[in-house]
C-alpha cells in the first residue's frame, strides 16, 4: 500500500514508491463552503444577491442603453425588448445557487448597473468560476467594473478559500479575453467546439488565478483602487496594470 511515509522528493519532483511523479501533498486540504448569498461591499460599487423584485426595473433600464444589443452576444440570451419578459428571464435564470447571480451597484448613485455570477462551484475541488458577466454602459469604463470583479475574487479566496478561479468565454470575444488578461488571469487554452449556443458552436478560452498569485494581484487593485490613485473628478491615475509586478503584462 502506497501511503505518505513512502513518497521521496528526486529533482524537485515528488515520487511515490513506485518512482512515479505525484503532485504537491495538501496534507491539510479540506473542502470549501459555498458561496454566501451576501452583499459584498466596496469603494465604488456594491454586489447584491439578485433579487428581480429589487433589482429589475434598474437593471433594464441600465441594459437598454445598449441600444445595439452588444453586450448580450456572447451570453446565453438575447436582448430583451420588454420588461416583462427580463423580469421572467432573471425568475428563472438568475435566483438559483448554481449559477449564484448578484447585482452590481453604483455606490454614487444606488443604481442596479449590471450583473455577473459564481458558477459551476465544486467546494471538494476548490474551484469556481466567474460568468454570466454583464456589465451595462453606465459602469463599461469605470472603476465600477473592475472593482466588482475584485470583490468577487476577495470573496472566493480569502472569505472562502478557493484555490483557483476560472474565466471562460468565447474565444470570438476578444473584450473579455482582453478584461481577464488585464484583471491578472492566466490564459490555459481553448477547449474546441466545447459549446452550443444560440445555433452556432464556440471554441471555449479559458483562464484562471490560482491561490498562490492571489496576493500579488489583491496587491495590484487595492494599489489601484486607493483613494489616492483618483482625482477629484474621479479619473485615475495610474492604470490597474502599473501596479502590477509582472513586467511583460505591461
Amino acid at each position: 500500500m502506497i501511503t505518505e511515509q513512502t513518497f521521496k522528493v528526486s529533482g524537485g519532483t515528488r515520487q511515490n514508491e513506485l518512482g512515479q511523479p505525484i503532485g504537491p501533498a495538501l496534507d491539510n486540504w479540506t473542502p470549501c463552503s459555498r458561496p454566501l448569498r451576501t452583499t459584498m461591499t466596496g469603494r465604488f460599487c456594491k454586489l447584491e444577491p439578485m433579487m428581480p423584485e429589487r433589482h429589475a426595473k434598474q437593471l433594464f433600464e441600465a441594459f437598454s442603453r445598449d441600444e445595439a444589443g452588444k453586450n448580450w452576444t456572447y451570453l446565453f440570451a438575447d436582448p430583451f425588448t420588454g420588461q416583462a419578459a427580463f423580469d421572467q428571464y432573471l425568475l428563472e435564470t438568475c435566483c438559483g445557487d448554481d449559477p449564484l447571480f448578484y447585482t452590481v451597484i453604483d455606490q454614487s448613485t444606488g443604481l442596479a448597473v449590471g450583473m455577473a455570477a459564481l458558477m459551476r462551484i465544486d467546494p471538494a475541488m476548490g474551484v469556481i468560476e466567474v460568468g454570466h458577466i454583464n456589465f451595462s454602459p453606465l459602469m463599461q469604463r469605470t472603476p465600477v467594473s473592475s472593482e466588482a470583479i475584485f470583490l468577487m475574487m476577495r470573496r472566493v479566496f480569502d472569505e472562502l478559500g478557493y484555490r483557483r478561479f476560472e474565466w471562460k468565454c468565447d474565444n470570438n470575444n476578444t473584450p473579455s479575453k482582453r478584461a481577464a488578461e488585464r484583471f491578472g488571469f492566466t490564459f490555459e487554452g481553448i477547449f474546441r467546439q466545447a459549446v452550443v449556443y444560440k445555433q452556432r458552436s464556440r471554441d471555449t478560452a479559458w483562464f484562471s488565478i490560482i491561490d498562490q498569485e492571489w496576493p500579488e494581484i489583491k496587491s495590484m487593485f487595492e494599489g489601484w483602487l486607493a483613494a489616492d490613485n483618483f482625482d477629484e473628478q474621479g479619473r485615475q491615475k495610474q492604470s490597474l496594470k502599473d501596479f502590477s509586478t509582472d513586467k511583460e503584462a505591461q
